[in-house]
């Protein structure tokens, strides 16, 4: 699969088919070699004598000066570790500089990532990726694959910038806080092959003498109280028992730390383990901070960091009440206490033992046959929630003794006066795995809060239990659709999706006859894995004045069986039949109501030969099959506004939709536009109105284009990537170019 955004081919990138995208530049011969992970191909060097060898891209790429670029790639080297750089050459390809890497700390022959990331020069307009080895003798080898060159890649509603979240440019997003110096190390680290996220080079803490080690985030970003945050990164501890953590501040508009939350890592080794950390602004909460620390450090010990993230906190279930420290255990029980019986409850250990979500859960232990209660803090429902449906989810595995399990809800009013339970009946808890429990109750009048409260019945002595992922949620319906007149779309909303499944969506017209409906990579035709519990769709090719259904099929990866929802129906208004509607299917944005001044007089063209036999009366004619329909569409633009907004729809020549009215002998059509006339019409030079000509030819359905976006992208994402409104101006053309992070010269 080809790396998002990567101004590499696919074939460079994977070295399949083959390696025709580099060649050798120093010291070395290349070859195709097998074993990939993207793709079988890799690209092998072998030294031709002793020192540095080096291979590079053929090609070079459009930079923009001052811009940050980033280039990693996968290797492998049994006896020489290696490095990956850019070489920035000027418009005439003369070499300027280059950015490299740290060499790779040792040799590995698994494949380990290998990065760097910088601006590129003043004069450099071109780039080539080159990656290289310095072996001590000929005949050496070294192989290479999965590689990217393009815009830093960060993680999208991250509030630091790409500085801070990794570590390929230099340290200068951190500051040594306590007893330790800061430095770059590149280890031999296998990422998975399609995580992208993660460089070359790692942050390293070192001890300067015995006793407690911090480093810290140089950026304090902006947050808002009462919203509840994640942070997160990869530690890799100095050894399995060294107290490593992961700290999340709040500062107040002074700067005064107002408070801490820290999640420390129960490490069952020494490798690279993502440890998360999560709480609530208070009140006073201007900015954050993340620190990463060890207590109790010897000296010389080093703590190794990378991917420091810090976000608004995703909810484990979409509306959920409980804050994620209290769903997910990510850095202890949060809320949880023992109510009665003789249970203890902690998170689980070590990191990645038991979870559903994240890498922890919360671990339940009753050392005797007995019956214990546990419950969550107490949450707001919401303003004006009382009498309405509710639903319990929770994750739960067994994995000492057996267990019987009540699930509740305790509920409250404003006065915190207790409300009372709404329980399911005791059944014995599933063993072998992990199994999902849910529970629907509607809360009594007058309930503001809630709180989740299980009994636990232990049948045997040393019983263990975990829980994780848990959540409670007012129920809205599985799926609902919307018309939206104005844009002449459906949203199409679901809601309680099994995550990872695969997802496949038809419209369905009232006759029965099913069209797949478009997504952000395409059709949805069940080739889309389900990332969200809860998903919106954007239909933008729905008929107009007509009765139309959604038909959604969730598709098991594991056995391929499938589970059907349909929608309610829904039909989307067209007013006035003197405006059609010119879409454009993968940038709605684009879209545009105009008024028809004249339909097509349709012509169907065929290829043709005739061939006259010599003493017959009638000809031979060979004919291909009859082509689509082709004319004149004559519409207006009334405003400059309006002659603008379609100059943008056509101007990209894309496949466009256009929908007339029902009833003027138009069915809705996909056509390519020829070359467009633009004419005035007629009135004083002042006048906006132009009569346009669209010389229209039938096409297909576009079936690989996905809706153009950039899912997940958010103004943080300006705000952490851009220093002021004037960068902003220069690295974009359109409002558009921004949503879409579409650059000048990317």
């Amino acid at each position: 699969m080809a790396i998002p955004g990567n101004m590499l081919s696919s074939a460079t990138e994977s070295m399949d088919p083959s390696i025709s995208g580099w060649v050798a530049l120093l010291n070395c011969a290349i070859a195709p070699g097998t074993g990939g992970r993207n793709g079988d191909g890799t690209l092998r060097l072998t030294s031709t004598a002793s020192g540095e060898m080096r291979a590079r891209t053929v090609s070079s790429y459009t930079v923009v000066p001052g811009q940050v670029y980033q280039v990693f790639a996968d290797a492998s080297g049994v006896t020489v570790p290696e490095r990956i750089g850019i070489r920035w050459l000027t418009s005439a390809g003369v070499e300027i500089s280059y950015t490299w890497s740290l060499t790779t700390a040792s040799a590995s022959a698994s494949w380990h990532r290998i990065g760097a990331a910088g601006a590129a020069p003043a004069t450099a307009t071109r780039a080539q990726v080159v990656v290289s080895a310095t072996p001590a003798a000929g005949s050496v080898v070294n192989y290479f694959e999965n590689v990217y060159l393009g815009l830093p890649i960060r993680t999208l509603g991250n509030l630091f910038t790409f500085g801070v979240e990794s570590l390929e440019v230099d340290t200068s997003g951190w500051a040594a806080d306590t007893n330790c110096a800061l430095s770059r190390t590149a280890p031999a680290v296998q990422w998975a092959v399609d995580y992208y996220l993660a460089g070359g080079e790692v942050l390293a803490l070192t001890a300067s003498a015995n006793g407690n080690m911090a480093a810290r985030s140089a950026e304090r970003p902006g947050v808002s109280a009462g919203t509840e945050y994640l942070a997160y990164c990869y530690l890799s501890p100095p050894t399995s028992g060294s107290a490593a953590w992961v700290e999340l501040r709040f500062y107040n508009a002074a700067g005064t730390l107002v408070q801490t939350t820290r999640g420390a890592l129960a490490a069952p080794g020494t490798g690279y383990y993502q440890q998360r950390v999560s709480a609530i602004a208070p009140a006073t909460a201007a900015t954050c901070g993340v620190y990463v620390g060890v207590d109790s450090a010897t000296t010389g010990q080093i703590l190794r960091v990378e991917g420091v993230v810090v976000t608004v906190a995703p909810a484990v279930q979409t509306g959920s009440v409980l804050p994620y420290a209290d769903a997910s255990f990510e850095q202890g029980v949060a809320g949880w206490t023992v109510v009665s019986g003789v249970a203890t409850l902690a998170r689980s250990t070590p990191w990645g033992a038991y979870s559903y979500d994240g890498s922890y859960s919360l671990t339940a232990s009753s050392a005797t046959a007995t019956t214990s209660v546990i419950r969550s803090a107490k949450f707001s429902i919401g303003a004006g929630m009382d009498t309405q449906p509710f639903r319990v989810l929770l994750y739960e595995s067994v994995t000492a003794g057996g267990w019987t399990l009540t699930r509740a809800v305790r509920w409250y009013d404003a006065a915190n006066t207790d409300l009372g339970t709404t329980a399911s009946s005791a059944a014995t808890a599933p063993t072998s795995g992990w199994w999902y429990l849910a529970l629907d109750v509607t809360a009594p009048a007058t309930a503001t809060q809630a709180a989740v409260e299980l009994t636990l019945t232990a049948t045997s002595t040393s019983s263990v239990i975990r829980l994780d992922q848990l959540a409670l949620w007012h129920v809205l319906p599985l799926t609902s659709v919307v018309a939206v007149d104005d844009t002449a779309s459906v949203t199409l909303t679901l809601r309680e999706l099994p995550v990872d499944y695969l997802l496949r969506v038809y419209r369905v017209a009232a006759g029965g006859a099913r069209t797949l409906v478009r997504g952000e990579s395409g059709l949805l035709d069940g080739t889309l894995a389900i990332v969200s519990d809860t998903m919106t769709i954007e239909d933008y090719e729905a008929p107009l004045e007509t009765l139309v259904s959604y038909l959604i099929e969730l598709v098991d990866p594991a056995d391929m069986s499938v589970d059907s929802r349909t929608s309610d129906t829904v039909t989307l208004t067209h007013a006035d039949a003197n405006l059609a509607w010119l879409k454009d299917p993968g940038y709605p944005s684009r879209n545009l109501l105009v008024m028809v001044q004249r339909g097509p007089d349709w012509t169907r063209p065929i290829e043709q030969s005739i061939n006259r036999v010599k003493g017959r009366r009638n000809a031979v004619t060979l004919s291909d099959v009859r082509g689509g329909l082709e004319g004149d569409l004559l519409v207006w633009t009334r405003s400059d506004e309006e002659r603008e907004a379609l100059g943008a729809l056509l101007d990209p020549g894309h496949t466009l939709l256009w929908q007339a009215a029902p009833g003027m002998g138009v069915n809705d059509m996909y056509v390519s536009v020829a070359g467009v006339g633009e004419a005035r019409a007629g009135g004083p030079a002042t006048d906006e109105w132009r009569a346009w000509t669209l010389p229209l030819t039938e096409q297909d359905m576009p079936v690989t284009v996905g809706v153009s976006g950039s899912a997940g992208r958010t103004w943080q994402d300006i705000l952490a990537e851009f220093a002021t409104w004037q960068d902003v101006l220069d690295t974009y053309a359109t409002w558009e170019d921004v949503f879409l992070d579409r650059r000048i010269g990317g």
